[in-house]
């Protein structure tokens, strides 16, 4: 089983939390990009972009941070982790 963290900080708080399971043959990366959808669509926010920084972090250790620079429109929060808690 694959399971997603996702995590919405503001002010050094954590404002939601919410994890997303996905048992589906589906590689990896297709897992993680349905999983943040997932999050988007719970929490009404756009898609954010993977930066070159997102893309380093999440390879070394399964977890990356969006911040504004990260998504086209304005967040009413400091950043968006995300973390992969279990893989298949």
């Amino acid at each position: 089983m694959f399971q997603l963290w996702a995590k919405m900080w503001k002010s050094g708080r954590l404002e939601k939390d919410m994890t997303v399971s996905n048992g589906s043959e589906a590689n990896r990366t297709k897992k993680v990009f349905e999983a943040i959808d997932d999050v988007c669509r719970e929490w009404d926010l756009s898609k954010p972009i993977w930066l070159a920084s997102n893309i380093k972090d999440f390879k070394r250790h399964a977890k990356t941070r969006f911040s504004q620079d990260s998504f086209s429109e304005a967040i009413a929060f400091d950043y968006l982790e995300i973390q992969v808690l279990e893989e298949d």
